[in-house]
């Protein structure tokens, strides 16, 4: 073999191929080198000019991303690259250095054609590759001091490399403080869009913990079993060693680290990158039929394979689910928003801004709570930034929208106290299913329930009802309502437990038992023009427009407009006795827009059994039980319940509840749970050491508990900080009411709404008491 600076002296002879070679323009030609003998090969590849070098193949979110701004630095200058000291060689020497194995050497932006004592040489410039913990270190510097180039440790163009965002999770994981989780996660966004904005989609659904929109229905649909069974295969160790390691570290991301590190291997893999990882979640989520499991096993082995360092712990909380770092939806959606902010150099934030970056936030988070959908809100962000989002992403059918909700109240005198001086109207709070039904131009019809789901499937019935009693002006519609069970011969509403016999899905018409009727309240799409700005008096006009009554099938929620107190007072009476759970009240005229996702003071929910507690049942997650004593003896006696704090993203001790089970549905609970036992408490429980479950359990299902009151605790943790800075809140006398199958425990009641109805309450308890002495 020659010597480096023969070689590069002989390949630059005169020859017929040189001449060819290099009479081409530069920006029509690179040299691949061989990974295993740099000098070996060198052959010309035809390119087009403008073609970003990427480091994988493109996805199905590069075509996505196509129209949206790129970053691409021009053919006649290079992107600035930081510079590093090199070992001293001969100005004649050509240093040849491939990035990795996917990487190729773009002459007009790595390679400079050196003419020195007329001769032709090729030079290399080497660019500084800092370490993935020296980009985290970077990643925590202050915003405004940020600089996106120095956190990049990968050439514009490339994908983004799953260590980096890793990396950031974990350094995400280790604070406690919103602001600084919200810089950091702006830092890792602004180095995305600096670098390769493609990837931007990519690294916002990972750190979302998705991989698609609820309302795409699209989810991995893996177990435990089969990524144990990959993690075991990978590792090249047996599945009880795994489940072993599980049992004892109460998190299989730490396994998956723990286990991964051990391992040999012959050949490293390539390093895995965002767009890797997102894709294989998606072809993963899309497996479907015989052998799915098996070849999603497959899919999930071939990423541990591949992964290093922390990386294989947090494939595996991500597949799960599970991330837990602290990052919640709302932070994310602020850092988006203000890495737009200090990414966007061409436009200027409208004048007499006083805090753009606030500004800039409210526009992000209004927008996605009407638009739910990362695919349409990044590419609207990169291609004409955040002072123009409202104006390119636009509400549609199609696309649900997240619920208004209802604050509740105690009494009526109260309503009245907080609606003063405004017009207000009461409707029927039916016991039903809120559903969201989008009519389309062409005729076709989707159901979405409050979380998003696709309902199509399960309620064939109001897709026909729904098609057949609108009006021929209504040509497309979003329409609000409740779907309730409906006795069509007894003309009456029968209970939500009824309706949730039904089938969740692939419903045929013929086999439907259990009938419903649309009770429609509001609208809030017609004709291709979004209501949501409009007063509530304007769109129930469309909507009582728009629309034929036939009773059990199709209903205006029953409403009346009064701010008399004996007549609402008789009117809540009326809701009760047809079998309603009591009043929703509105403000009519001011004041009374939509407000997607938002529980909003201008709609109160008022129960006629509101006036004997505390006003609103809660939706609380068991998180671990207490063995039963004397009858109880052999299950469960008591089980501890918690609210979910979205901000940190834990879930907070509230009440033991143990009282108001009868022996069947004490037994139905427990079978139920069983199956959810994990060694130990997760993470993200927050109790008092005081508290000793004697099992605890996975976070799964979700119960409406009515109690006495709310007390301040020593001992519970819910709200804590709130309304005291040292204790929680705690339920006082809490019964069960239900099971909520139609909510997820992200979906609880909240740390905030528990201090909301804290303060509510009348007469707030100034002694401090265990609640365990009430149970």
């Amino acid at each position: 073999m020659l010597p480096l600076r023969s070689c590069c002296h002989h390949f630059t002879q005169p020859s017929l191929y040189n001449r060819l070679l290099f009479s081409l323009k530069p920006s029509s030609v690179f040299l691949l080198i061989s990974p295993f003998n740099p000098l070996k090969t060198l052959t010309p590849l035809f390119l087009n000019p403008n073609s970003r070098t990427m480091s994988t193949r493109p996805s199905a979110f590069d075509v996505l991303m196509a129209n949206s701004k790129k970053k691409t630095p021009t053919q006649d200058s290079s992107p600035k690259k930081r510079k590093t000291p090199e070992a001293e060689t001969s100005n004649k020497t050509a240093i040849l250095e491939n990035h990795n194995q996917d990487s190729v050497l773009k002459p007009n932006e790595d390679t400079h054609l050196v003419n020195e004592s007329k001769s032709e040489e090729v030079l290399v410039k080497k660019q500084k590759m800092i370490s993935p913990d020296e980009s985290v270190t970077e990643l925590k510097k202050k915003a405004a001091s940020f600089d996106p180039r120095k956190a990049a440790y990968w050439r514009d163009g490339e994908r983004v490399p799953f260590m980096f965002v890793v990396k950031a999770f974990d350094a995400i994981s280790k604070e406690s403080g919103r602001i600084v989780i919200t810089e950091i996660v702006t830092n890792m966004l602004r180095t995305v869009i600096e670098t390769t904005p493609e990837d931007l989609l990519p690294v916002v659904y990972l750190s979302a913990n998705k991989i698609a929109a609820a309302h795409d229905g699209l989810e991995l649909g893996i177990g435990d079993a089969s990524i144990i069974k990959a993690l075991a295969e990978a590792c090249g160790t047996k599945e009880a060693h795994i489940k072993k390691q599980y049992k004892e570290l109460g998190d299989l991301g730490l396994v998956a680290k723990a286990s991964r590190s051990s391992q040999p291997l012959m050949r490293k893999p390539e390093a895995l990158t965002v767009a890797k990882v997102f894709d294989t979640f998606r072809i993963i989520a899309k497996e479907s039929g015989k052998d799915s499991q098996e070849k999603k096993k497959n899919y999930i082995k071939s990423l541990l394979v591949a992964a290093t360092d922390c990386e294989p712990q947090y494939l595996i909380r991500l597949l799960q689910t599970k991330l837990r770092i602290g990052l919640a939806e709302q932070t994310l959606l602020v850092a988006l928003a203000h890495a737009s902010v200090y990414s966007d150099k061409h436009s200027s934030p409208p004048a007499g801004l006083d805090s753009p970056l606030e500004e800039a936030a409210k526009i992000v988070k209004q927008v996605y709570s009407v638009i739910p959908v990362y695919e349409k809100v990044v590419p609207a962000l990169l291609a004409d930034g955040v002072w123009k989002l409202s104006e390119t992403c636009n509400f549609s059918p199609g696309v649900p929208v997240g619920p208004m909700l209802a604050k509740p109240t105690k009494g009526v005198s109260e309503i009245l106290d907080k609606f003063q001086d405004m017009e207000f109207t009461c409707e029927y709070k039916y016991d039903g299913e809120r559903a969201q039904i989008h009519y389309m131009e062409d005729g076709s019809v989707e159901i979405y329930s409050r979380n998003a789901e696709r309902n199509t499937g399960k309620f064939p019935d109001v897709v026909a009802a729904i098609s057949r009693l609108k009006k021929s002006s209504a040509t497309s519609f979003v329409l609000d309502c409740e779907l309730v069970a409906y006795d069509r011969e007894k003309q009456k509403i029968l209970p939500f437990q009824i309706l949730s016999t039904r089938a969740r899905k692939n419903v045929v018409m013929s086999d439907i038992k259990v009938n419903v009727c649309i009770y429609a309240f509001d609208i809030l799409y017609l004709n291709g023009q979004p209501l949501l700005q409009e007063q509530l008096n304007v769109r129930r006009e469309h909507l009582y427009k728009s629309f034929e009554e036939e009773p059990g099938y199709f209903q205006f929620a029953t409403a009346v407009t009064s701010n008399d107190l004996e007549e609402i007072t008789k009117f809540l009476e009326a809701a009760v006795n047809d079998s309603n759970e009591g009043l929703i009240i509105k403000t009519l005229s001011r004041d009374a827009t939509y407000e997607p996702s938002k529980r909003s003071n201008n709609w109160l929910k008022l129960k006629k059994d509101y006036m004997e507690s505390i006003g609103d049942s809660l939706d609380l997650v068991p998180i671990a039980a207490f063995h039963g004593r004397g009858k109880r003896t052999g299950g469960y006696g008591a089980f501890l319940l918690a609210c979910y704090d979205s901000n940190n993203e834990e879930f907070q001790s509230i009440c033991k509840i143990g009282t108001g089970f009868s022996e069947a549905m004490l037994e139905e609970r427990s079978s139920s749970l069983r199956s959810k036992v994990i060694p130990k408490p997760k993470s993200y429980y927050r109790y008092a050491e005081t508290i000793n479950p004697d099992v605890w359990f996975e976070p799964t299902e979700v119960w409406e508990v009515k109690a006495a009151d709310l007390t301040i605790s020593p001992v519970h943790r819910a709200a804590q900080g709130i309304v005291d800075r040292d204790k929680g809140i705690s339920l006082r006398f809490p019964r069960l009411i239900r099971v909520r199958e139609d909510k997820n425990p992200e979906q609880a009641s909240s740390a905030d709404m528990v201090a909301d109805m804290f303060n509510a309450q009348k007469h707030n308890h100034k002694n401090d008491k265990d609640d365990n002495e009430e149970d």
